[in-house]
């Protein structure tokens, strides 16, 4: 459904290292800066990028935006969320756990970026 997701980043050096320590926990390499210091981190579905505003502004995290990154596991829901915390990242949301209802049951770990972007580590039991 998406081609590919960028959101605002006040320092994309500290932004880089913090996801590229959560992303490996995925089993995602590491970004790659362009020749305008944007960081792209490429995969075979898609594209995640981060850039600072092109209006020169400071970024800012949307109120009530979440961008989901698939975690194959429990296990690796949590060390991404663990490697976030080492990396600059905060704790936001319930700790790390298993949400279900009637409907479905996920896995779901929950982080603020250094930039304050909401995001989150998801994996669907089977």
């Amino acid at each position: 459904m998406f081609s590919h997701i960028m959101i605002g980043a006040n320092d994309i050096e500290a932004s880089k290292a913090f996801y590229d320590a959560i992303l490996a926990e995925l089993g995602h390499k590491p970004g790659v800066i362009d020749d305008k210091g944007r960081c792209f981190y490429f995969t075979d579905s898609g594209i995640f990028a981060l850039t600072k505003p092109i209006d020169g502004e400071a970024a800012t995290h949307g109120n009530g935006s979440t961008i989901g990154f698939a975690a194959a596991t429990a296990e690796a829901a949590n060390a991404w969320h663990a490697a976030g915390l080492a990396n600059g990242g905060s704790d936001c949301e319930e700790p790390p756990g298993l949400r279900s209802n009637p409907r479905m049951s996920l896995y779901l770990a929950y982080l603020r970026d250094p930039s304050g972007n909401k995001i989150c580590a998801m994996h669907r039991p089977q």
